[in-house]
């Protein structure tokens, strides 16, 4: 059973309700998934790691939420080498601030694509001035990311 890893990287817990909604979603289609919650460069590095999803808001001004930050900043400093990790990315944002506005989620994704990383389909922003629970704009998303990425289980 392939593996899926969720790393929420949340202030006030919005991350980690769209990472438990859509988990149900991976695991009928055949994916064992776990919800990481305060990450870990190995985590990311493990080699059963080879498909991620990040849920991940912003804080301040377009900064990481807690702990998140000491995982992506050790991301960029010790360089694991991502070449064989694919993976998606929701990020969640407040367009109110203007041009900081899903700032955590925008960073990773070049982060990520800069230490190799594949980022299958578009990055899904979330806007709070939008959409009151994110997982209603969440779900819809994972599902067409689900058909059009072929990530069904046979």
């Amino acid at each position: 059973m392939p593996k899926l890893k969720i790393f929420v990287g949340t202030m006030y817990g919005g991350a980690l309700d769209v990472a438990e909604q859509v988990k149900p979603l991976f695991e009928e289609v055949g994916h064992e998934v776990v919800i990481l919650e305060n990450p870990t460069l190995e985590d990311l590095a493990a080699a059963d790691t080879d498909l991620a999803l990040f849920c991940v808001s912003t804080t301040g001004s377009g900064d990481y939420p807690g702990s998140f930050a000491s995982f992506a900043q050790a991301i960029a400093e010790k360089s694991p080498g991502l070449g064989s990790l694919r993976y998606g990315l929701i990020a969640l944002g407040d367009s109110s601030y203007g041009d900081t506005f899903c700032g955590a989620g925008r960073q990773l994704d070049e982060l990520l694509e800069g230490q190799g990383a594949q980022r299958l389909g578009e990055r899904l922003e979330i806007d709070a001035m939008e959409t009151f629970m994110a997982d209603d704009a969440a779900i819809p998303w994972v599902e067409e990311w689900i058909e059009s990425q072929q990530l069904k289980v046979a």
